[in-house]
């Protein structure tokens, strides 16, 4: 079962210390590094063969993270000063990830509802947090959201 290291990782001994966890992959939010120190995390983690699920807000974080030569990306909803949702930022990132990426939504996501509009924006996949921990069935709750079918992206 792939697991996520889900920390503020900002040096590559973190990512050093995640491979040692035999973790599958860690979360880099873009904007917590420089550019030139998320490329050394990305080389980092190809050389540990670890996967980074780099995490983006908008438009110009998603350039810097395909930049450092991004394939798994995170778009989180959530504004991590505020901590406020937005849905539309998934609305309006997630179609210009390449197609050959995975795409993930991130923050805010409950209901079966909401997880179908990440998929209609051609989210590959979603990261659910405190809405399962809360579920009082999370069973239920993962076969429910699991079952939304996929959308493409459009180039």
């Amino acid at each position: 079962m792939p697991v996520l290291k889900k920390d503020f990782h900002v040096t590559p001994v973190q990512l050093e210390h995640a491979a040692q966890l035999d973790v599958s992959a860690a979360l880099v939010i873009v904007r917590s590094v420089s550019p030139m120190r998320l490329r050394e995390l990305a080389a980092t983690a190809r050389d540990l063969d670890l996967e980074i699920l780099f995490e983006v807000r908008d438009e110009s974080e998603l350039e810097v993270a395909l930049d450092a030569g991004a394939q798994l990306i995170g778009v989180n909803n959530r504004n991590l000063e505020t901590l406020e949702i937005d849905p539309q930022t998934v609305a309006r990132v997630v179609p210009l990830i390449p197609r050959d990426c995975i795409a993930v939504a991130e923050s805010g996501y409950s209901s079966r509802e909401s997880v179908e509009r990440a998929a209609l924006a051609g989210a590959d996949a979603i990261l659910v947090g405190s809405s399962l921990s809360a579920a009082a069935d999370p069973a239920t709750t993962v076969r429910d959201i699991a079952s939304v079918p996929r959308h493409a992206r459009h180039d």
